[in-house]
């Protein structure tokens, strides 16, 4: 709590802590937040008066419920199911549903949280929500995942609507997933809508909706560095950590701005290609075959693999792009990107920087964008989606892309011109913070208490 100078904030961080005692994921997200809104308390002195942050902390809703499937074996199965209704201020609630073991109350808030400022920085009209089940879908057959979804699905459509609740996929949940999921809302409500983002191009989804995150996270990059630095992205060696979907089109976009990306990696281990990344290959390996990212140096001459994904922050580069998973990238981590020169860092994961090594970034003056705008481009297109749906159209990938590279600078310029504004030009985690909240904070008193 010593980042906490403001006796409203650490009082409301307090009661935090002891409502949602060892939900460390949590705890960290809500720190994060509330470290960087001294000056706007201090200057809006009617947020404390109205309790607008003890409200924006509490969500509106936590709904846990009992899945129970049969494998195929004929053994029943039981898991448990999570949907977080964190705040509608700005529109229905919207954001992911992760299938993971790790899923818990703590993770599923800490998402929905920074899902409600995210959102917020679109520009478009979503509240915050996030979902998902401790449920894994590695190893199970896909009438094994059908029914699984289904029986969720069974109990979650009494709670979301497209003008409720919109969820869309995270990690573990792909268009198949999604797909079984609205197969079954469908059957229960008799209703063909717009109920779940991510859909088949078939069924109301969106063009774009695949490359959005990686491809975002690349425009908010080249707006930075154009803007901060005056120079584009051509030529500058980049590491990108993961290898899924964020990754991959990360790579690709980044290789099309000219950018060298010399780096990839995935939970055992991380190739370097001084060469610069064959991403056709790399596709091959991961989207087609789903091996191990190892297999990509035996067949790369000159690329090398070293096991144990940390190491990747050891290579000299100018852009660091940590697209894998939440604090992967730690203070040790940081320094040395820091000691090697790298310039910049954006975060296509959710929350993969520790707060010691945002700190480090931020005091050695690398241009670093949070998560929360940096990677805003996925649910910047399911907005889009949630649009192309109540309009009964489906735009071409050109206008989807051309969209989402306008919000996404939009959001840098929203997130760097509110930091000047606030004193700390240059603090993208305080500005990115600060817009967001601004917003949600203003539409909250709006609607009263």
């Amino acid at each position: 709590m010593a980042g906490l100078k403001n006796a409203y904030l650490l009082r409301v961080y307090q009661e935090v802590c002891a409502r949602n005692r060892g939900e460390q994921e949590f705890l960290q997200a809500v720190m994060e937040v509330l470290e960087s809104l001294g000056p706007v308390v201090e200057r809006h002195p009617a947020y404390e008066a109205e309790g607008i942050v003890e409200r924006m902390v509490e969500p509106e809703r936590l709904i846990q419920f009992r899945i129970p499937w049969t494998d195929d074996a004929g053994r029943v199965r039981v898991n448990r199911g999570y949907r977080v209704q964190f705040n509608s201020a700005l529109g229905p609630y919207k954001g992911g549903m992760r299938f993971h073991p790790s899923v818990t109350p703590s993770v599923i808030k800490f998402l929905g949280f920074e899902q409600t400022f995210k959102n917020a920085l679109t520009g478009l009209p979503m509240g915050g929500g996030k979902g998902g089940a401790d449920f894994d879908p590695k190893g199970k057959s896909d009438r094994e995942i059908m029914r699984f979804c289904q029986s969720l699905m069974t109990e979650l459509q009494r709670h979301i609507g497209d003008w409720v609740d919109v969820p869309a996929g995270d990690v573990g949940v792909g268009a198949r997933e999604i797909g079984y999921m609205y197969g079954q809302y469908k059957r229960i409500q008799n209703q063909a809508t717009g109920v779940l983002t991510g859909k088949a191009l078939t069924t109301g989804g969106s063009r774009g909706r695949t490359e959005a995150t990686g491809f975002g996270l690349l425009y908010f990059v080249a707006e930075m560095f154009q803007c901060m630095k005056g120079q584009s992205l051509g030529g500058k060696v980049t590491v990108v950590s993961g290898s899924g979907n964020v990754s991959l089109h990360a790579i690709q976009k980044a290789q099309e701005f000219g950018a060298k990306v010399v780096a990839a990696s995935d939970s055992a281990g991380y190739v370097h290609d001084a060469r610069g990344i064959d991403l056709a290959l790399l596709k091959q390996i991961k989207e087609v075959e789903r091996a191990r990212i190892s297999e990509y140096a035996a067949r790369r001459p000159g690329a090398r693999y070293a096991p144990g994904f940390e190491g990747i922050w050891t290579i000299p580069c100018d852009i660091a792009l940590p697209c894998a998973t939440q604090n992967e990238l730690d203070g040790k981590a940081a320094q040395a990107l820091v000691d090697n020169g790298v310039t910049a860092v954006a975060e296509g994961a959710n929350m993969p920087t520790t707060p010691e090594g945002a700190h480090i970034f931020l005091q050695n003056g690398v241009l670093f964008g949070p998560a929360k705008a940096a990677n805003a481009g996925g649910v910047a297109v399911s907005g889009l989606e949630m649009t192309q749906n109540s309009m009964r159209l489906q735009w071409t990938f050109e206008e989807v892309d051309a969209r989402l590279k306008e919000i996404m600078a939009g959001i840098f310029h929203n997130t760097h011109r509110t930091a000047k504004d606030y004193g700390v030009e240059g603090n993208l985690v305080m500005g990115a913070n600060i817009a967001g909240f601004l917003k949600v904070a203003e539409s909250m008193r709006w609607q009263g208490v």
